[in-house]
Parts: C-alpha cells; structure tokens; sequence
C-alpha cells in the first residue's frame, strides 16, 4: 500500500489547527491565537511538518485581501467619508508620534537615525487582519468603534508605499520615476472610485443576473472581482489588499450581488487561518526563551505606547477618554505589514541580524497576545469584551 506523503502533512497539518483552534475557543480566545499557535507547533522549531515559509506565506496573503474584500462588502462609502478626521489627520499623527518616539530611543541607544526611523514605521502599523477578525468576531465590525478602526487600518496600509519609499532612500537606493508615476495613477483612480461609489451610484456587475442560479461560475465570478481589482492594484505598485476591500465595497453597493458573501466565506476561513499559521511559522521559540526578559519587555512596551500613542490621538479629536483608551488597545499590537517593512530594512543592511530576530519576535507575540491585551482593557474599564 502506497500514500502520498503530502497527505500525512496535510492531515497532521489539520489536526493541529483544529486541536489549537479548540482550545482557544476553550480558553476564550479568537481563533487567530489558536491558528498562531499551530504555526509555531507545525513549524521548524516545532514538528517541522511545514519548511517552505514563503510558500504558506504566499497562500496566507490571499487571506488578507479576501478579508479585505469582506469588509469592504460591509462598509459603505460614505460610513467611510465621515470618519475622515481619524482616517487622515488621526493616522498620519500617529505615524509621526511612533517615529518621534523611537527617534528618541535610538538616541539613548546610540542609534543611527535611518534605523530609528524604520523601526518608528514597524511599530506604528497595526494589525489589519487581527483587528478586523477580532471586530468581527465580537460583533463590532459595524459600529463606530469598528469605523473608525478600520479607517485608521486602512490608512496605515496606504502609508505603507511611502514607508517603503523613504526605508529605500534611507538605505540609499531612491524610488524609481516609473514606479512613482503608476502609483500616482493608482491613487487618482482609488479616489475616483470612491467618490463615484459615494455619490450613490447605481452599480450593476457583468453577468451577475445570468449566474444568480449557477453555484460554480459565482464562485469564479467572486474570487475574478476580488483577486483582479488586488491584482490590478498591485501592477500600480499600491496596496494589494486596497485593491481588494475597494472591489468589496463595489460589490456591495451592486445590484443582486448577495450571493458573493455565501459563495466566497468558507474560502475566506480557510486562507486567513493558513496566514496566520504562517506568522507562527516565522516565530524562531529557540531565540525568544533565550531572551525571554528582553522580547517580553519590549511586547509589553509596544501595547503599552501604542494603547498610549492611539489613546491620546482619539482624545484629541474629541472622543471620550473611555473610548479613546478602548479604541487604543484595539490598534496596540504591531501588524503583519511590519513583516515587510522589517525584511526589506535587514535586506538593505538597516537591521543588524540580533535586532532583525527581535523585531520578528516582537511583532509575532504582539499578535498572538492583542486579544488577551484588548480583554484586559476591557475589563479594567468594566467593560465585557463581548460588546
């Protein structure tokens, strides 16, 4: 009797996340800690069932921009518009705030200022995927808390192109001409999209009357609108997960179109949960029990200033500190866009290999321990998490 190999992979691979999975759910935890936790199980300080990182890193990212796509099918264009004020003003302060804050630590630690700088830009990212899976799963995706949040996520994945940039020009290596006119391209078109969907527009998509009864080609029809409008993003040198949430919201404001939610959510479950294995793939335990006091120092530092950063900026903008202080927490943890900003600084010799491993640890634990961090939030302010 011959088996395929892969297959005992698969299956191990499955019964891991299922058994991590359960006992989140046991423990009160999102499922996100559960698939986290089967990342660093499955991976090569684990079972080492899985070695290939950057393939399941690969497959994860369609997770992001289907949630991506979700959301935007849930958000209206003009919930969106009125929040402008956290989404523009609130984000670019907190970037210059993290930035500020770790220019002044690096100068305590003898620091060179582009390294600071970068590591000004990792911390001040949140976390889209665990934020919006967490909102979701407390059914606060639709409130104002889940607005404002959600604007202030996808602002910060914007600023990502410009981190990018300046992270290159730190290193000495400046932008490219080309680059900087297709990504302009971009930008004109994602705001004319939205304005077009936010004055009402009535949007009726190809073929979607004529596939209403046919379950296989919706499925292509979905997964065609998501993946092409990341894609074509993407090709602009922008965000592939903007492209992604901006075909969610046209799709949402189209005709006859309910159908794309029930056709694509269990693909969506799937892919977020093998993302998040792959951010506990990328978790070296070896290197976090050997400096253990430094990597839980730093964890705690960054919920601690992020709650803090997040916290002081909503107060400014005339929320109450309750809120404010809540919202905070929620956008405390360090993203997964960090991931790239951290590699492409250790690429560019802007990281040194200690500091690289740390930054990987820091962000990995922060996302692991986000849930825990809002719940505790929640009950100092005796306020049930479940609201």
């Amino acid at each position: 009797m011959h088996y395929d190999p892969i297959l005992l992979q698969i299956v191990g691979a499955l019964l891991v996340i299922l058994a991590t999975a359960l006992l989140s759910r046991v423990l009160n935890q999102p499922h996100v800690v559960g698939y986290i936790l089967a990342g660093v199980v499955l991976g090569p300080h684990g079972l080492e069932f899985f070695q290939e990182y950057e393939l399941v890193s690969r497959i994860g990212e369609i997770g992001v921009v289907l949630l991506l796509f979700f959301v935007g099918m849930e958000t209206t264009p003009r919930q969106l518009a009125q929040g402008w004020r956290v989404t523009v003003l609130g984000t670019l302060v907190q970037i210059a705030a993290s930035v500020g804050l770790m220019v002044a630590i690096g100068m305590w630690l003898d620091w060179p200022l582009a390294r600071s700088i970068l590591m000004g830009f990792v911390i001040s990212l949140s976390s889209t995927a665990v934020v919006l899976n967490y909102l979701r799963d407390t059914h606060r995706a639709q409130t104002k808390l889940g607005r404002d949040t959600l604007g202030v996520l996808l602002a910060q994945d914007l600023y990502l192109i410009p981190m990018l940039l300046i992270t290159a020009i730190l290193a000495g290596r400046g932008a490219q001409t080309e680059t900087l006119i297709l990504q302009g391209i971009g930008g004109v078109l994602a705001i004319a999209l939205m304005a077009w969907m936010t004055l009402g527009r009535v949007v009726r998509l190809p073929l979607a009357r004529f596939l209403r009864r046919d379950r296989e080609l919706q499925v292509f029809l979905a997964f065609g609108l998501c993946l092409g409008f990341a894609l074509m993003f993407g090709m602009l040198h922008l965000s592939s997960a903007l492209g992604a949430f901006l075909a969610g919201m046209l799709v949402g404001v189209a005709r006859e179109t309910n159908w794309v939610h029930h056709r694509l959510e269990p693909f969506r479950v799937m892919f977020v949960a093998v993302f998040f294995v792959s951010i506990g793939l990328l978790l070296d335990v070896k290197f976090v029990l050997a400096n253990a006091w430094l990597v839980g120092g730093v964890t705690l530092a960054v919920f601690v200033g992020n709650t803090a950063i997040n916290t002081l900026i909503f107060r400014l903008l005339g929320e109450g500190w309750n809120y404010s202080i809540f919202a905070g927490a929620h956008l405390a943890q360090i993203g997964e866009f960090s991931f790239v900003l951290a590699a492409a600084g250790a690429a560019q010799d802007l990281l040194p290999d200690f500091t690289y491993k740390l930054v990987i640890s820091v962000i990995a634990l922060s996302l692991v321990l986000s849930p825990a961090w809002i719940a505790l939030i929640a009950r100092l302010q005796r306020k049930p998490a479940s609201l």
